[in-house]
């Protein structure tokens, strides 16, 4: 098969920026301070990281091989409505179950919001 550039050049930019999103993300875990910052890398910049993989996949299956991948699809739909979603989760519950703010935080919101919410009668 005789492919034209674009078509070859597309998928590979796609592929390498998510693998730099992927290896930042990496850096963040490992450099931020604390479980807020290192969960805000991990969620963010891995979900964004892995979406350009899998868009760059779907998009080389679709120029490349004609093939549209109904599971590259869901794949992609998937960990863009499930990555967030449970971040946000794991972190509402490091928060309540008592986790600390690094030193240099300078603001905590959802301590007004639930002590406000703690004190309204049922």
């Amino acid at each position: 098969m005789s492919a034209s550039i674009p078509n070859e050049i597309v998928p590979v930019l796609l592929i390498l920026i998510g693998t730099i999103f992927s290896f930042l993300s990496a850096i963040g875990l490992v450099r931020l301070p604390d479980v807020y910052t290192r969960s805000h890398a991990a969620s963010k910049s891995t979900t964004i990281g892995v979406l350009f993989i899998l868009v760059g996949t779907f998009f080389f299956f679709l120029l490349e091989e004609h093939y549209f991948s109904i599971r590259l699809f869901l794949g992609i739909f998937f960990v863009f409505l499930t990555a967030p979603v449970a971040s946000h989760v794991l972190i509402r519950s490091a928060y309540r179950s008592g986790a600390q703010l690094a030193q240099e935080s300078v603001q905590d919101d959802l301590k007004e919001v639930l002590s406000r919410k703690d004190n309204e009668p049922v």
